[in-house]
């Protein structure tokens, strides 16, 4: 079975099926040379997945380990169930500013309850058919939190770059920005240049040679310099994350770094709340995470189905909307259960799998298993990674993730109401939050839309003879052509021009043949322009009314009325029906 091309429509009967993509891929024909090749880019992607899942997880706000376990529960779990093929989920960048207050508000178990109740939505999504819904948030939306999110990852970083010392950053940007600013003379030198040489090297790299990823031989060279460097000058000195981070092993002792155990089950209310203190789960607490679980929902769905778009361009294949939100779902459902926080799709590894020859969600699986074997092999190791290093390989994530360029295109190109909501949203990001800067965004791209549909929708009066009609109508019938839609933003401007200009007319004719579609505001404004020419006491005939319009009419109760109304398809029998009105009775 060859690959459905881009394009194609899934009939609207199709069922929901789980392992969409799998089946396809199996069914397409998968054999050992498949296979070879998904072993070699999942395990090409699991290595770039180690240090971003640590450092996403930090800059969420909760210990690295949260960040390995939810590429392997979520990340493997995902790529089995979902209808993307190629596609890479686990925790991203974008998530940061949603994560980051909850932890920072209700702790660990306060984050993994939000993380599940998300998943349930996502659940809810992909079985009510929302996959295709979510294509219709606007593009300066979309771009415009993205840039913003970029911008609060990137400013969350200059801490752990400088090395400040500082504490817990406050919640809201202006204050944030405020608070690094003062901290700025506790700058570490040791950290800094650390930081900035592994940012160097990030940048650098990519441009010589791609055979080996850029974040694993940047870490790696930064983790042996920080090493050689603290014992050969003396007063060198950085942080790592086994300085930074602690776990209770089973003998009950604390110990430093990442523990060298797997995922393991335990129920996300069971784990600590803010300060380490009893996390405390009441349906308060649940109706306190809602809300932010369902910015986890929106924002999931929105990456991970746009993260598949992506990879439906790089294959030429297409993904099933709906399975992959009830797998993300499953994921961020599950994942909680493990100690994973919030996971979807991810781009830039998506976009590193395509490359490395991907073929089925195999890869994707064996960059979970390629997680999970460092784990438990390299644990030791990888908390010797430094906090400076990390922040950087963040501020290259933030830089690629806010499309600089298409950012400033899109303010010179687009027009000023785009221009509007795209700022807009960005700054409401930046701000305040991406729920606030999305619902916003939202409203204002529809109200636009609305006002530039509704100047699209006009009434015009048409004299006795139109080059469009067969005849020359009697002066006593006034013609009335309506065009463009009758929704809500349209209707009461596009009907309130009906009205009569002399007291000759018997008849009104509006003609409905260019108007595509009518909501209930539609046909309540219309029925009062019809009340108002009956009031006249004139004979009004709706003519050509389109079959979906016309059906929203009668079941309104705009039916034919014996000398007051008369309904009809066709425009030269509702003319005949006009005319016969006025003409004089028969001698």
């Amino acid at each position: 079975m060859d690959p459905i091309p881009v394009g194609a429509r899934p009939s609207a009967r199709a069922r929901l099926r789980l392992f969409a993509a799998l089946r396809e891929s199996f069914k397409a024909g998968y054999h050992a040379a498949d296979f070879r090749a998904d072993l070699l880019a999942g395990a090409v992607v699991g290595v770039v997945a180690l240090p971003l899942s640590m450092a996403l997880a930090i800059a969420s706000g909760v210990a690295p380990q949260h960040g390995l376990y939810t590429a392997i529960v979520a990340g493997g779990l995902i790529a089995l169930l979902g209808g993307s093929r190629v596609q890479v989920s686990g925790p991203t960048a974008a998530f940061v500013v949603i994560l980051a207050p909850i932890s920072a508000q209700f702790g660990v178990g306060g984050l993994l309850v939000a993380t599940m109740l998300a998943g349930l939505i996502l659940i809810a999504m992909g079985l009510a058919r929302a996959g295709k819904l979510i294509q219709f948030i606007p593009y300066p939306v979309t771009i415009g939190f993205t840039a913003g999110i970029a911008v609060v990852i990137a400013t969350l970083q200059l801490k752990d770059l400088f090395g400040l010392d500082m504490g817990p950053m406050p919640d809201h940007y202006v204050e944030r920005m405020a608070a690094i600013i003062s901290a700025l003379p506790s700058w570490h030198h040791s950290d800094t240049l650390l930081g900035l040489g592994t940012l160097g090297l990030l940048l650098v790299w990519p441009r010589i040679s791609s055979r080996v990823p850029a974040p694993l031989l940047a870490l790696t060279v930064a983790t042996l310099a920080a090493w050689l460097l603290k014992r050969s000058l003396p007063g060198f000195d950085v942080a790592t994350i086994a300085d930074r981070f602690h776990y209770i092993a089973a003998d009950g002792s604390l110990k430093q770094g990442i523990p060298q155990l797997p995922p393991l089950f335990a129920l996300p209310w069971s784990w600590p709340g803010a300060n380490g203190e009893h996390f405390s789960m009441s349906w308060s607490v649940i109706r306190s995470l809602l809300p932010s679980a369902f910015a986890i929902a929106m924002l999931g769905g929105i990456e991970s189905l746009l993260s598949a778009v992506v990879a439906d361009g790089m294959t030429g294949t297409q993904h099933d909307s709906d399975a992959e939100l009830v797998a993300q779902g499953v994921g961020n459902f599950v994942a909680p259960f493990y100690g994973g926080i919030a996971a979807t799709g991810a781009i830039a590894r998506t976009a590193t799998n395509v490359r490395s020859g991907a073929r089925s969600p195999i890869a994707s699986i064996v960059h979970a298993l390629v997680v999970l074997a460092a784990v438990l092999a390299l644990a030791p190791l990888l908390g010797q990674l430094p906090m400076a290093a990390l922040a950087a390989l963040l501020l290259v994530v933030a830089w690629n993730m806010s499309e600089a360029k298409h950012f400033f295109l899109s303010i010179k190109t687009s027009p000023g109401s785009d221009t509007l909501v795209l700022l807009t949203c960005f700054s409401l990001t930046v701000v305040f939050d991406m729920v606030i800067s999305v619902s916003v965004g939202v409203v204002l791209a529809s109200l636009l839309f609305m006002r530039r549909m509704a100047d699209l929708s006009e009434v015009k009066k048409l004299e006795e003879h139109h080059p469009g009609l067969d005849r020359e109508l009697p002066p006593e019938v006034v013609y009335y052509e309506i065009a463009g839609p009758l929704f809500f933003g349209a209707a009461h401007r596009a009907t309130s021009a009906l009205h009569i200009v002399h007291d000759r007319a018997r008849v009104v004719v509006l003609d409905l043949r260019s108007v595509p579609a009518m909501d209930a505001t539609g046909v309540v404004n219309l029925r009062s322009a019809i009340a108002r020419l009956h009031k006249d006491k004139l004979f009004v005939v709706i003519a050509g009314a389109q079959p979906g319009c016309d059906e929203l009419l009668r079941r309104s109760g705009v039916v034919n009325e014996t000398g007051r109304l008369l309904l009809q398809r066709d425009l030269s029998r509702a003319l005949d029906a006009a005319c016969a009105h006025v003409a004089p009775p028969a001698a």
